[in-house]
């Protein structure tokens, strides 16, 4: 690590941190001091690995690290940001009055770049880090004045974040006092992944901080427990990679209705809260991620399991029978295809919901109106549908039917305690499918499910796209959005540079180009004037699809998708970069919106376009014309 670095976190004498190998008693206290450093009765000390170094560091140190992009998290392990505002003024108002806060504690991250990933304190930094960039007020109405900080002064004035025009500030001295503050921090280093996870349960388990699947998820790594993750946050929209920037965190993290935090996840627009499933504090709580589980448990294992607390503990519970049973099917049934099932089937109750005019679930299911979620309800919905599709290997005939056969079924479904019982689901599930079967037929074809972008992949991903832009594109169509509707003569041309410029990104990114999207709200507001489409919100983008241009052009949707296809055959690019797109270019109904999915499969060797070699600057595509700039991209492979 840079000796600068070390100098800033501190070279005190290591303290041990201890590795468990027999069950230890339950601790005093889940303070990160005493969760990590005090030796437990019944605690076997192993082999040491790790070494914990502390030293307080100024908050204007620590800004400084966030926005040299060194703080990250670990979403394995790490939930959402979910401080309320009052929760962010309080401490804030202790800063300000010099009252202590708990420890910060970092783990230096294997890279040896001098960052760190944090396992205690994402809440608290991201409140303190996000008050200096003035995203909210103190309880008295006064932001932070950058004025008298001209690190932050610096990133508004760049465009990094906006800073708030609120005319009351807090003093210069205050200001001061804010930066001087010397945070308690401790850092992990040399720390295996195994050390980390048991720091992380230690902290967490023993208190209350983390909600019930919160902790389960946090406490296990392994693939079952991946395999909820990715389902969760496709189905969310907060696709990320694993490690993210903490300046990244507001990006994939929920705001509630009422909330207005400012993250770009909108509750309202994510699956479970727009069809009522459960209720946006809920998502925040990870009860989506709960419902996940418990129905691929009941999916991979082909048995239904009791829908409880403990039956879900014990899943997760390292070594316990059934976690070992679930882990068994699950390496058998395939995480990548259980994963696509899932989303398959939940494309398929949306497409019914949106048969005959756009009707949410609970308003499908439920003949009286209320404001609870039905998480059970849905449950049963769904593995009904996986049913009738994967196991009765069927296909929907008649969507309009299928909806009115479904109008009120949640009075024929019992739910609540007394239906948590395996016996009891399966009657559920039974009366589900009685209703439904009727509505589908048996089918001989493949089903287009594996592999394939399902509605919610193209919300996670267009979502994605804000955040790790140098591996996606976004284009409103083929067409110009004047009143003549005539082909962009220029469009093609810069998808197939952008395709060159992806594949340049490395060996292990791949990346997406989507064809009906706009990023633009003058493009959306156009579209709406000349073709009548609405389009569909998705964070900050809106699906317009290519139905409209295809319409405009007076063809079929599959002879607008050959346009697509033929220009990418024809083009100058690299052969084995050619073939992979071609391969797997993709159109998906989208809402009856129509969505181009174009994928970047990661290549092996560099990629040319006319014998030029294109690569990403953020979002923007550029010819690597300098020596030393195609020397840099070269090296990547």
């Amino acid at each position: 690590m840079p000796l600068a670095v070390d100098r800033r976190l501190g070279t005190v004498s290591p303290r041990r941190l201890p590795v468990r190998t027999a069950p230890c008693c339950a601790l005093t206290s889940c303070n990160v001091q005493s969760a990590i450093l005090t030796p437990l009765s019944g605690l076997c000390w192993g082999e040491v690995m790790s070494e914990l170094h502390s030293r307080p560091l100024s908050i204007q140190s620590v800004y400084g690290l966030y926005r040299d992009g060194k703080l990250h998290v670990n979403r394995r392990y790490q939930r959402k940001l979910v401080w309320t505002l009052v929760e962010k003024q309080k401490l804030i108002d202790s800063i300000l009055n010099k009252y202590p806060i708990p420890a910060i504690l970092l783990a230096e991250r294997p890279d040896s770049s001098g960052s760190y990933e944090i396992i205690d304190g994402l809440q608290r930094l991201h409140a303190i880090l996000s008050f200096i960039e003035t995203s909210f007020s103190t309880n008295d109405d006064r932001v932070f004045d950058i004025e008298h900080f001209p690190t932050a002064k610096a990133a508004a004035e760049e465009g990094i974040f906006v800073a708030s025009d609120e005319t009351r500030k807090l003093t210069p001295r205050e200001v001061s006092g804010i930066l001087d503050y010397e945070l308690a921090l401790s850092t992990m280093r040399g720390a295996s992944e195994a050390e980390i996870n048991e720091v992380f349960d230690r902290i967490n388990t023993y208190g209350h901080r983390l909600s019930d699947q919160e902790r389960r998820q946090a406490g296990v790594q392994n693939e079952f427990s991946t395999l909820v993750r990715q389902i969760a946050c496709t189905l969310r929209g907060d696709e990320t990679t694993e490690i993210v920037p903490l300046r990244k965190m507001p990006s994939i993290s929920i705001d509630l209705p009422k909330a207005k935090h400012g993250y770009q996840v909108q509750a309202d627009q994510v699956f479970w809260v727009e069809h009522g499933i459960l209720r946006a504090s809920e998502l925040r709580d990870s009860e989506d991620e709960q419902c996940i589980a418990d129905i691929i448990a009941c999916i991979a294992t082909g048995e239904l399991i009791s829908r409880s607390k403990d039956s879900l503990d014990e899943i997760y519970t390292e070594g316990s029978a059934q976690q070992k049973r679930v882990a068994t099917a699950l390496s058998v049934y395939g995480a990548r295809e259980l994963a696509d099932e899932f989303k398959y089937c939940v494309d398929q109750i949306t497409a019914v919901c949106a048969t005959d005019g756009d009707t949410k679930l609970r308003q499908l299911l439920f003949e009286v109106t209320n404001t609870n979620g039905f998480p059970s309800v849905f449950a049963a919905i769904l593995l009904a549908f996986h049913e009738i599709i994967f196991l009765d290997k069927k296909v929907i005939t008649n969507s309009s039917g299928l909806k009115k056969a479904m109008r009120g079924i949640a009075r024929r479904i019992s739910s609540g305690q007394k239906a948590t019982s395996p016996a009891q689901r399966r009657a559920n599930i039974d009366t589900v499918k009685g209703l439904a079967s009727p509505h589908f037929v048996s089918s001989d074809k493949p089903i287009s499910v594996y592999a394939n972008h399902t509605t919610a992949d193209i919300d996670a991903k267009i979502r994605r796209s804000e955040i790790e832009a140098a591996d996606y594109e976004l284009k409103q169509g083929l067409l110009t959005l004047g009143p003549n509707r005539t082909r962009d003569a220029s469009i093609i041309n810069k998808i197939l540079k952008t395709i060159c410029a992806i594949a340049n990104n490395g060996p292990g990114r791949s990346g997406h180009i989507f064809i009906g999207v706009a990023d633009k709200q003058a493009d959306v507001d156009r579209i709406k004037t000349l073709d009548g489409v609405d389009g569909r919100a998705v964070g900050t983008r809106h699906v317009v699809g290519v139905t409209r241009e295809a319409a405009a052009l007076n063809i079929s949707i599959e002879q607008y998708l050959e346009i697509w296809k033929n220009e990418i055959e024809e083009s100058q690019l690299s052969a084995p970069l050619k073939h992979s797109v071609l391969s797997s270019i993709q159109y998906n109904s989208y809402y009856g919106l129509g969505v181009i999915i174009i994928t970047i499969h990661a290549q092996k060797e560099l990629s040319y376009f006319e014998e030029k070699i294109y690569w990403r600057k953020v979002d923007s595509t550029c010819s690597a014309t300098k020596p030393a700039d195609i020397a840099a991209i070269a090296q990547r492979f």
